[in-house]
Order: C-alpha cells, then structure tokens, then sequence
C-alpha cells in the first residue's frame, strides 16, 4: 500500500484529536441547549419535531467530521435550530391555525366493533397494527374497544368500551369523518 491509500484509514493523531475534543465539547453544548430550551424540545415527535431531531443529529455529526466547521459554528447552528424549534412551539400554543400547519389532526381508525378502511388506508395503517395496538393495551378482544386513534406523533391510542362516542371524539380534536362509502356499508 502506498502512503496515500494508507491515510483512509489513518491520518495522523491531529484529526482523532479534533473529534474527541470537538465532540466531547459539542455533546455538551448539546446538552445545555436541549436542557435550557425545556422539555417541549424533545417531546413526542410529529413531522415537525422529527425534521428538527434529525437537523440536531445532522448537525452534531458535521461538527464531529467536518473540517471546515468550528465549533463555535456548530454550536450556533444547534441553537438556531432549537430556537427556532422554541418559536413554532410558542406560535402554535397560541394560534390554532398556525398549529394546524405543523400538526396533523388525529384520525379515528377503529370504531364500535368497525374497521374504518378508507381512513386506514388514507393514514397508511393496517388491520394487524391496529390489532397490535389493542394488544399492547391488554386487550384480546375488538369488541372490548370503542375506538382506535392514530395520534398525531403516530402512536394507535386505544379506548376500551364504553369509553367514547363520535361526538365525545371530535371534542377532543379527533378526525371522526366517515366517508360516504363506510356509512352506506352499514346500511
């Protein structure tokens, strides 16, 4: 091998230096940042919060390999990224419409004994998840479940019989539309 092909896989100690030290101090950075910025930063995701996790993860790793990014840079672009994270947060506590823009509404799946195929199909989800979800909340039988909702993070949530009614459902902000097709099946 010549001394070129040899530095894939060994480029002096400089460059393992680097990373240790910028990685331990950008962890930490990192660490300060989400802390200071409050639990609403790392709560259960929905497309929004998603995008930022991986933005975070994406950045700390061009601070641990990237030459050309200090680590004052990278600290910044984390806290830019978890501002901006704090901005939408605070706009969407405030005005619904702008919540709206970043949130899906969640969608009623299951209800009373019934499959809902045309929203399970609209939301991507199947049959056996959904048989999944009642299981994983100790229940064996579908009659024992009034409704199946797929929240907006994109976990089933599973209300036991006697539990919830169309009206009750679309109080608490859940989609409980059905489409012409489901509603002339059960006639």
């Amino acid at each position: 091998m010549d001394s070129l092909s040899w530095k894939i896989f060994f480029d002096g100690l400089a460059p393992v230096f680097r990373t240790l030290i910028l990685g331990t101090l950008s962890y930490i950075g990192l660490v300060i940042l989400l802390r200071s910025s409050g639990k609403r930063t790392l709560s259960k995701m929905n497309a929004f919060d998603f995008v930022v996790t991986v933005a975070l993860g994406s950045t700390l790793a061009s601070i641990l390999t990237s030459r050309t990014v200090s680590l004052l840079q990278g600290l910044l672009a984390l806290a830019l990224l978890i501002l901006l994270q704090l901005i939408n947060a605070f706009l969407s506590v405030r005005w619904r419409w702008y919540q709206s823009l970043l949130k899906a509404q969640p969608t009623l799946l299951f209800f009373q004994g019934r499959f809902l195929r045309d929203a399970m199909r609209k939301q991507r989800v199947s049959e056996e998840e959904i048989l999944a979800a009642m299981r994983t909340h100790g229940v064996a039988e579908p009659s024992a479940v009034d409704a199946v909702i797929l929240e907006t993070e994109g976990t089933l949530s599973v209300l036991k019989q006697h539990a919830a009614t169309r009206s009750a459902l679309s109080a608490l902000g859940v989609d409980t539309e059905r489409p012409a097709t489901e509603i002339k099946s059960e006639q």
